[in-house]
């Protein structure tokens, strides 16, 4: 049987992270996307359930305390966190999980599963792109545009304790450089 492992992409916002996994799990179809939860409210174009599992901050700490969460943390003044229990499923049956996680949360599943994971960091081409990047997205107020950039500066010291660092200057280059490293590990 084929052995799983938890493939964590970790970024700063407005780092492209999304917009990678998706093209990332357009074209594997074998490799499973890690739904996490959140208390933050619901974009345009998201779908609860697909993008995000949407709860309450009741609900979430309810999780917390009964230990759903293999990681959960407050990120931009919401709650987010990884259900645990797909993870161990997913695992156990030898599957490749693909999770989208802040870079806190990203190092915290990296610690907790150690050689089942393999972490990457995506890198914005330059601070001003990410910049650019953040506040055109068009999705968050402008407090929220500068607290998400001041948090940005803060998460770029977090990169070097990642397995791998990756570029996200041209979409697809991004994507093959994360194939390329996951047919060699």
């Amino acid at each position: 049987m084929k052995k799983g492992r938890l493939i964590i992409i970790s970024a700063p916002s407005g780092t492209g992270k999304t917009t990678v996994i998706k093209h990332f799990l357009s074209t594997h179809n074998d490799t499973i996307h890690s739904v996490s939860c959140t208390t933050r409210p619901m974009r345009n174009g998201e779908t609860n359930g697909k993008d995000y599992h949407f709860i309450s901050k009741e609900e979430f700490k309810t999780g917390i305390n009964n230990g759903m969460f293999a990681e959960w943390a407050t990120v931009h003044n919401h709650l987010y966190g990884t259900p645990k229990q797909p993870l161990e499923n997913a695992l156990q049956d030898g599957k490749e999980v693909l999770l989208d996680l802040d870079v806190i949360g990203g190092l915290k599943l990296k610690g907790l599963y150690k050689e089942k994971a393999i972490s990457f960091f995506l890198i914005p081409p330059t601070m001003d792109e990410l910049k650019t990047r953040l506040f055109h997205r068009g999705t968050d107020t402008k407090e929220v545009q500068q607290l998400r950039l001041k948090n940005a500066l803060v998460e770029m010291k977090y990169k070097d304790k990642f397995d791998y660092q990756v570029i996200n200057d041209v979409l697809e280059n991004a994507c093959k450089e994360i194939e390329r490293i996951l047919h060699l590990t």
